[in-house]
């Protein structure tokens, strides 16, 4: 498991080192995210500026059998600014299953992390810029995409779960039940999720449990209950 970043600075070392590649045109962002993650004992293994870039340089990566762990990625980048980040993002899901990718991006786009969680919302983040400033929960989203999780921004779940036509999907959930489905698609866990809303863990699991059941979701989904959860209101 990975231990707790403590709340002072200085590095950190840490038992699941992951391997990142990092695109963001701004060079002194790329540069702050690579301290960020290094100083933590987390390898960046490129920095990159454009959408291109990213995209070439996994390939090659790929080519060599050092295909990285995670991929943090700014939404608009050169030469457009406008999507060539989440664009690259997409891609190289659907080349690597396996790459965890995590975007980031100065407001709440939410064309964009639908069309990111399209196929599956396992190993995939969309944090707002802001977040970064909060050092423990952006290395802790970034270590949590690498293993194959999800790390959706508060305020993302919160203008999807707006939308209108989830309400219709969400209708037979209590508020309490929103609140915890909420909470798993920022990829918590119930203890997690216990721990944030001031119950315990066995209060969690119930919510869960009901979640599940008025959710369509049958035991025979096993783990990916949870995900295919997620994905019901964020893709319906």
């Amino acid at each position: 498991m990975l231990g707790r970043t403590p709340r002072l600075g200085g590095p950190r070392i840490v038992e699941d080192r992951v391997r990142v590649v990092i695109a963001e045109d701004s060079v002194l962002l790329r540069e702050g995210l690579t301290r960020l993650l290094t100083d933590r004992g987390h390898e960046v293994v490129a920095g990159v500026g454009d959408g291109d870039a990213l995209v070439k340089t996994i390939t090659e990566l790929d080519g060599q059998g050092e295909l990285p762990d995670v991929v943090v990625a700014d939404v608009r980048m050169p030469p457009t600014h406008t999507d060539e980040g989440v664009r690259a993002a997409v891609l190289l899901r659907k080349a690597h299953p396996g790459l965890g990718v995590l975007v980031l991006s100065q407001y709440v786009e939410e064309r964009y992390a639908t069309e990111l969680l399209a196929g599956s919302s396992r190993g995939v983040g969309y944090l707002l810029k802001d977040r970064v400033a909060e050092v423990r929960e952006f290395v802790d989203a970034v270590v949590r995409v690498a293993q194959g999780g999800t790390a959706l921004d508060p305020e993302v779940v919160a203008q999807l779960l707006g939308r209108s036509r989830k309400q219709d999907v969400l209708a037979g959930l209590t508020p309490r039940e929103r609140e915890v489905l909420g909470l798993m698609a920022e990829g918590r866990t119930n203890s997690a999720i216990a721990r944030q809303l001031v119950v315990s863990d066995g209060a969690v699991e119930k919510h869960v449990s009901n979640i599940f059941l008025k959710l369509g979701l049958s035991p025979s989904d096993g783990d990916h209950r949870r995900v295919l959860a997620v994905l019901t209101y964020l893709n319906s």
